[in-house]
């Protein structure tokens, strides 16, 4: 890779925000999962909505959405979307919830970005909502973990 195949950065190196202001609107999607694994009696809690912080997927469902808007704000280089569209799926195994975003919006960048910001914050919703379950008796978290957060579509359609 040479330093004229770097989108983002300007001629000496600096950091700067790709121009899409010449590019064409299309019709853009990105789904992006994830997973934290937990003890299996901490996801049964979270099955039966047994936790003293409340109900976990819904509150985390909040803050994947939240996140999915605002990613513009804390990922320097994104250019604010305008987002459609945002659906989010949890599914709920014997030692791990895994969260999948996806997302839709209409203009001239991807959304990929949001969707990774939708799975991240809303697995760390879940761990605030469930840390009293999982800390051990020195108040660490040995089973506990996020993993496997990857990108799994991107579509990109003209209008």
């Amino acid at each position: 890779m040479t330093d004229d195949d770097l989108t983002h950065t300007d001629e000496e190196g600096r950091a700067e925000m790709v121009d899409v202001g010449a590019k064409a609107d299309s019709e853009r999607r990105a789904v992006a999962r994830g997973r934290i694994r937990l003890q299996p009696s901490t996801v049964e809690a979270v099955r039966a909505n047994d936790l003293g912080k409340g109900d976990v997927l819904a509150t985390a469902r909040v803050g994947a959405i939240q996140a999915v808007k605002h990613t513009w704000e804390t990922v320097p280089m994104c250019h604010q979307i305008p987002v459609t569209n945002v659906e989010t799926e949890f599914d709920v195994g014997d030692d791990r919830i895994d969260l999948t975003v996806a997302v839709e919006t209409t203009g001239k960048t991807g959304c990929e970005m949001e969707a990774l910001e939708g799975v991240t914050t809303g697995l760390n919703v879940v761990w605030d909502m469930v840390k009293a379950a999982e800390k051990d008796p020195d108040g660490d978290y040995p089973a506990t973990r996020i993993d496997g957060v990857e990108v799994v579509e991107k579509t990109k359609r003209p209008l």
